[in-house]
């Protein structure tokens, strides 16, 4: 008699590892694909009382008909001829209601197996609605796991529960190397069900992997006492952090950085060297450019606004300082504000703008020196022509021939 038994449930492997499942479920489930199971043999599950007993492990169906005489059955599952009703109890009547035992086995082998696997699926649908469910609450959270398997595109990690979590290339910082069996950190950024398969991504070039960072490593941040209002970042290479606090007494940057960068050096480590700037967040805008802008020191801003630009004004040795390497420094500084930043050098007058060149110098020519904050021509006269190339998008050519055109202005 195959699966005479409820036991028969710890009697499959799929389920013997199944954490997420409880009884109570696991016994609604299988109702369900019981009754699933009789509508198709019988067209009707009204008339079948299922009785679970989930201590026991057993299983009953009972099937309902009402008795009616000889010859006079219409409805095959509900009804039952007198004489059919007698073979199972001698004083039946007609009108009266029998209930008869349905085997399993009496719904035929092919059924038993359609059931078998429809249980399956209904029982990893459910722990996959469960895990979906799990980890949609865990989206913004740092998470931890371990690398199983390694691809060209992606890492695969599982968790200690076997959950597979994907780490795609893109999400990775670029320094990023691991090794099987590694553990990894980072925030779980989606869930998506794919058919009914949860697919878990994980993150480490957030900014909010890092803003969880700051919540993990620094108790005053865990605790509300300091408060992360933005954070801004190129992954791998630089990263600012506007701070704050409840309370005057607490100095947020001193906090975050602790003795001699203490605090922090556990968080730069974890994102690969990344240089982190942790400023003192305000609402005072021009404060604000001002600190964002550290390491270089500004002598005057002018503020646009309406149409959210910033002209800042600095003595030509800040200049360098203000753009950083690659142009990340004011990068950071105006996606931390929401100011476009533009540089101007102190006392330098005779400076003439880039788009005044625009009948020498094609316009997207300009708009690449633009992007990372180049758009007078002293300001691109005084870079070095291979900072220029690695900076900008533009063949060495094309930079030699724009200092050529400038450097003609400036002759005459």
């Amino acid at each position: 008699m195959i699966m005479e038994n409820i036991a028969l449930i710890d009697s499959f492997s799929e389920f013997k590892d199944d954490k997420l499942i409880d009884r109570v479920t696991l016994m609604a489930i299988l109702e369900d694909v019981f009754r699933n199971a009789l509508k198709k043999k019988f067209g009707d599950d009204d008339n079948f009382d299922i009785i679970i007993n989930p201590d026991k492990g057993d299983l009953e169906i009972w099937r309902n008909r009402v008795v009616v005489a000889d010859g006079e059955v219409e409805e095959p599952n509900q009804e039952i001829s007198l004489s059919e009703a007698r073979k199972i109890e001698p004083d039946f009547e007609v009108g009266e209601d029998v209930s008869e035992e349905v085997k399993l086995i009496d719904l035929g082998r092919r059924a038993i197996l359609a059931l078998r696997q429809n249980l399956i699926s209904k029982i990893h649908e459910h722990d996959n609605t469960n895990i979906y469910k799990q980890f949609k609450d865990l989206i913004g959270e740092i998470y931890t796991a371990e690398v199983h398997h390694i691809r060209h595109r992606a890492i695969i990690l599982l968790d200690d529960e076997g959950n597979e979590i994907i780490l795609p290339k893109e999400k990775q910082i670029p320094s990023d190397f691991f090794r099987k069996g590694e553990n990894v950190r980072g925030v779980i950024e989606s869930v998506e069900l794919k058919g009914n398969k949860p697919t878990i991504i994980m993150s480490r070039t957030s900014p909010l992997f890092l803003e969880k960072l700051f919540e993990q490593e620094i108790p005053e941040v865990f605790d509300g006492l300091i408060s992360v209002k933005n954070v801004v970042r190129i992954p791998g290479e630089k990263a600012k952090v506007a701070v704050d606090s409840y309370d005057d007494r607490i100095d947020p940057v001193g906090a975050c950085v602790g003795m001699k960068g203490s605090r922090i050096h556990g968080i730069v480590r974890e994102l690969g060297n990344e240089n982190i700037d942790v400023i003192n967040y305000t609402n005072n805008i021009q404060l604000y450019i001002t600190r964002a802008l550290s390491p270089a020191r500004v002598t005057s801003i002018k503020l646009d606004e309406e149409n959210g630009r910033a002209e800042v004004i600095l003595k030509p040795e800040e200049v360098s300082k203000a753009i950083g390497r690659g142009g990340h420094n004011i990068r950071l500084a105006g996606q931390l504000t929401g100011y476009e930043i533009d540089v101007f050098r102190e006392g330098v007058e005779e400076d003439v703008e880039l788009s005044e060149f625009s009948d020498e110098i094609d316009s997207w020519i300009i708009a690449e020196f633009s992007k990372v904050g180049l758009d007078t021509a002293k300001s691109i006269l005084e870079q070095d022509v291979d900072d220029l190339v690695k900076r900008t998008d533009l063949e060495e050519e094309t930079i030699n021939e724009v200092v050529r055109i400038l450097r003609e202005e400036f002759e005459e």
